[in-house]
């Protein structure tokens, strides 16, 4: 996970279409491992949430669920390369970039269900308040911090059954 993540310290130099696949690969496996230890390690997941001030947590969940947004997207209806574009400056919310998220407009819904309109929603707004117009390489080493803090729980747990058997 964080070597997912490393990969955009160097990523000022890249070209679009090497960062966008960076970033392709990138969402694919922080929403793989997401899921995975939300699915298979609940009781770590929420430890890993409830460790964090809750500021912290909330930024990290909503930048989970961007990222989410992202995926959903990928393939179907966005290419990564629309999704990222070169950094100029610094990010209002702190650092230095080479790429960044960029400011997306709402997504038409009207095709789906009330249910499924709410859930999309939902994850673009948080793409719109934590990703949009922030440091791709600062996003994702957040959510590896995270989900490798979160995995820690899990391994410490799975070690402990073989132990016992």
């Amino acid at each position: 996970m964080s070597e997912v993540a490393a990969r955009f310290a160097l990523a000022g130099s890249w070209d679009l279409p090497r960062a966008a696949a960076a970033v392709g690969e990138a969402v694919w496996w922080v929403t793989l491992v997401d899921a995975t230890l939300v699915r298979y390690h609940p009781r770590d997941y929420e430890n890993a949430l409830a460790d964090m001030p809750s500021a912290r947590r909330r930024e990290t969940e909503e930048m989970l669920a961007g990222l989410r947004y992202v995926r959903n997207r990928l393939g179907c209806f966005a290419d990564p390369a629309e999704l990222i574009c070169p950094a100029h400056g610094e990010d209002p919310r702190g650092g230095t970039t080479g790429w960044q998220w960029r400011s997306l407009p709402e997504p038409t819904l009207a095709a789906m269900s009330p249910r499924a309109r709410t859930w999309e929603m939902t994850r673009y707004r948080a793409y719109q308040a934590r990703l949009a117009d922030c440091d791709v390489a600062r996003i994702f080493a957040r959510c590896a911090e995270f989900l490798e803090e979160a995995a820690s729980g899990a391994s410490t747990d799975a070690a402990d059954s073989d132990a016992a058997r």
